[in-house]
């Protein structure tokens, strides 16, 4: 096993002609991912794998200067599928993930055949000519929530990104995985995505991308998928679904995994 494979907990399921690689979002880890990887380890060659800094990954690990931007998330995607031996692969990225597999695509187009993006923004901030959803107010206040209670910033931010209450399954799910997040690496983590401006990056991308958004999502309104479907320098399309939620791919899966298998399988008509 190699490094990058074995820091980052990489598995590979299924098999097929044709590789799936999919990448989880802030607060989970590759668990997200569970009513998803049946649908595709029947037709397809399926990696998954746990983001730096996820409860499940070695703290020690975690590389506090190399985190403070979306690149080095990126340079570790290259490294996992250079060791897995990834020729080209089909990239489902949710959350910030989607934002680092397009990076990872500008550095290494030659490794992706098409980027699937759920719950994508390149900037949660907003500025004069941009909606992101976050005033830098709000961020600094979220990010000091973090600081003096994680465990209690954990209880109420679970169920406002979810869509739900406190009692539902989803909602105690990522209630779960945030916090097996060591509470310092998670405010690092945390800082480098809501700080963090993909834009001026989205017009160096080659790969198509399908993006995928939820109608209503707490952390991502619906406007930014319309603008990455502006910006992005590749062909793209975009789908909107009537789902509620950040993390729409645990909350309504009989919505959400449906339209991720027909993405992967269809490419964007000419």
């Amino acid at each position: 096993m190699g490094v990058a494979e074995d820091a980052h907990n990489a598995r590979i399921l299924g098999s097929g002609d044709q590789t799936i690689v999919l990448a989880h979002g802030f607060g989970t880890d590759q668990s997200v991912w569970k009513h998803l990887i049946p649908h595709l380890v029947d037709e397809y060659r399926v990696i998954v794998y746990d983001n730096m800094g996820a409860g499940t990954t070695n703290p020690d690990y975690f590389d506090f200067e190399r985190y403070t931007t979306l690149e080095g998330y990126a340079y570790d995607v290259i490294a996992i599928l250079e060791e897995l031996e990834v020729q080209s692969c089909i990239y489902v990225g949710h959350s910030v993930s989607a934002m680092i597999g397009v990076i990872a695509s500008i550095t290494r187009p030659d490794l992706f055949t098409k980027l699937v993006t759920i719950s994508a923004s390149p900037r949660y901030l907003n500025d004069p000519e941009y909606f992101g959803g976050f005033e830098q107010e709000e961020v600094h206040k979220l990010l000091e929530a973090m600081k003096s209670n994680y465990k209690a910033w954990c209880s109420g931010f679970a169920p406002l990104v979810v869509g739900g209450d406190m009692e539902s399954a989803v909602v105690q799910e990522f209630s779960r995985t945030l916090f097996n997040m060591r509470p310092d690496i998670a405010l690092i983590v945390a800082q480098t995505i809501f700080f963090s401006d993909v834009r001026p990056l989205l017009q160096h991308v080659t790969v198509p991308c399908h993006i995928i958004q939820s109608m209503k999502d707490l952390a991502v309104p619906v406007v930014v998928s319309e603008f990455l479907h502006q910006n992005i320098g590749s062909e793209t399309i975009v789908e909107v679904m009537c789902t509620d939620g950040h993390l729409p791919q645990l909350s309504s899966p009989d919505v959400v995994v449906p339209v991720i298998l027909r993405h992967i399988r269809n490419n964007i008509a000419a």
